[in-house]
Parts: structure tokens; C-alpha cells; sequence
């Protein structure tokens, strides 16, 4: 047996391997409660779903990290708005499956189209990698949108926070209200608040859970928002006039950004302008003019 054939029965039992630990997982799975009648499709959709979350969550407990790492992938996913107590193992799980599936898919393509087993390796562990890092970038990408709708949604809390203050109301009160009012509109900024409002209710001191709030979340306008009411808190000042100041900041500071963005604009387009758009202003206009230039010099050094 040569060196490719051992290769594709190595990829092929890596392969089967994670998908035995899937069917042995679900397998493990206590069986729904069986009910009348026929079952929605909706109903089908989240069983599985379900099922499939309960899988990774057994596979990813297959490989556990160090507890640094564990700490700041727990960190990573609570910015990224994902704080159930295993979503750290789910993550894991999904890592090593998309590592899995990528280099056996990288690896079989490679020896489908050439016969070198060392194209075929280098291939398998390049897609390992890449199916590796994939989920990294995906949670990456998905905590700078969170943060994002976070900022745009901090002007018009902090106006509910003020009217809820002016209106005689205590700040914990406030948060909750603020909470249940962006519930729909912006939850991740309500999610955040809830948790405010529930570990100020499980005991802790209220400066640790404002101060915590920009550091879970990973936002610099909420640090800044923590630090205003913690300083307003420990020095007794009004909480309504820190609160509207600070939301004339932020839209000041949302307008400055936009403002910023827009003259960064014309610099940004010098490029494409440049190699896209003039060469086909430069076919167009010095063309015709260049064919009958030489079509003259033909002419004129024809004999």
C-alpha cells in the first residue's frame, strides 16, 4: 500500500470519527416525549436543532483547554452575546468539526485532482487550519456588530434613563425600565442592562457591575457610560444632568464619526477611480482619436 492510499484511509477515518462521536452523542440524547397527532415542522426544526447543539457540546468536551484560555473564550463569547454555561465547550466543538470537515474536504479535492500525496497532505492541513481559525473570525466579526449596535443604541437609552431619573425614579429602577423598553427595538443593549439589573439584585456592589459592564461587552462608550454613573454615584451628584450630557456626547460624537467617514471618502475612491474607471475614460475618449492617428501614418509612410 503506498503513501496515498494510507493518506485518504487516514482522512477518511478522521472523517468517520467526528461523525461517530455526533451519532454517538445524539444517540445519548434522551428521547422527546411522544405526543399526539402529527408533529410541526417547526417543532422537527428545533428538535435537531437542539440535537445538534447537545453533539458539539460532546464533542468539544472531548478537547478541553487550558483555564486561561477557557476564561478568555468565555470572555470573547459573553461580548459576542453568547453567555449560557457551555457555550465555551459548543464552541469548541464547533472549531474541531469545521477543522475536521475542511481537511477532509481539502484533502479528498487534492487527490481528485493530482495523485501526490504530499499535495494532497499540505492541502488536508492547510483546511484543517482554515477550518480552525473560521470560527474565530465569524465570532470576531459578530462581537464589532454587537458593539456596533450597541453605540447606536446608547443615545436613545441614556433619553429614557434621563426621563426615568427626572421623574423620580432610583438608577436600578431606571436600568430595568430602560431594559423592558429597548427589549424590542435594541436587545442587545436591553440584554446588557437585564444583566445589569440582575447581578445589582444578586448582591453585588453596584460600581464592580457598572465598572464590569464595558469590560464584558468589550465597548469603550459603555466604560465610559459606567464610569458617569459610578462618579456619579460616589459623589452624590444629579444622575439626569451626567446622563444628558454625556447622550449630547455621544450624538456629538456619532456625527463627528460620520462626518470623518465622509471625507475619508474621496481619498478611499483614488484607487478605484484610478485603475477601473480611467482606463475605460481613456479607451473611450483617446481612442478613436489614436485609430485615426494611425491611420494617417499609414497613409503618409505607405508607398
Amino acid at each position: 500500500m503506498n503513501v496515498l492510499w494510507i493518506l485518504i484511509l487516514h482522512f477518511g477515518f478522521v472523517l468517520a470519527a467526528v461523525a461517530a462521536a455526533l451519532m454517538v452523542a445524539v444517540r445519548l440524547l434522551p428521547a422527546p416525549a411522544p405526543s399526539s397527532g402529527v408533529e410541526p415542522k417547526a417543532g422537527a426544526a428545533r428538535r435537531w436543532s437542539g440535537r445538534t447543539l447537545e453533539a458539539l457540546l460532546q464533542l468539544g468536551t472531548l478537547v478541553q483547554p487550558s483555564e486561561a484560555r477557557a476564561m478568555n473564550l468565555r470572555a470573547r463569547l459573553a461580548a459576542a452575546g453568547f453567555r449560557h454555561p457551555a457555550a465555551a465547550q459548543i464552541f469548541q466543538g464547533i472549531r474541531i468539526a469545521t477543522a475536521a470537515l475542511a481537511g477532509a474536504a481539502l484533502g479528498a479535492a487534492a487527490v481528485w485532482q493530482s495523485a501526490d500525496a504530499a499535495a494532497a497532505a499540505l492541502a488536508a492541513v492547510c483546511g484543517a487550519g482554515f477550518g480552525l481559525l473560521l470560527p474565530d473570525r465569524i465570532l470576531e466579526g459578530m462581537t464589532q456588530s454587537r458593539i456596533g449596535k450597541i453605540h447606536r443604541a446608547l443615545p436613545a437609552a441614556l433619553d429614557l434613563m434621563v426621563l426615568s431619573v427626572e421623574a423620580g425614579q432610583s438608577l436600578d429602577v431606571a436600568l430595568a425600565e430602560t431594559s423592558r423598553e429597548l427589549r424590542r427595538i435594541h436587545p442587545e443593549l436591553a440584554s446588557e442592562l437585564a444583566q445589569v439589573q440582575l447581578e445589582i439584585r444578586a448582591g453585588r456592589q453596584r460600581s464592580e457591575v457598572l465598572a464590569d459592564l464595558g469590560r464584558r461587552t468589550g465597548s469603550p462608550e459603555l466604560k465610559k457610560l459606567g464610569v458617569v454613573l459610578i462618579d456619579s454615584d460616589r459623589f452624590g451628584t444629579s444622575l439626569a444632568p451626567a446622563l444628558r450630557t454625556h447622550a449630547r456626547y455621544l450624538r456629538a460624537r456619532r456625527r463627528q464619526v460620520a462626518q470623518e467617514a465622509a471625507r475619508k471618502l474621496g481619498v478611499k475612491l483614488i484607487f478605484p477611480v484610478f485603475f477601473l474607471i480611467m482606463p475605460a475614460v481613456f479607451v473611450v475618449t483617446l481612442g478613436p482619436a489614436v485609430l485615426a492617428f494611425l491611420n494617417a501614418m499609414q497613409s503618409f509612410l505607405a508607398p
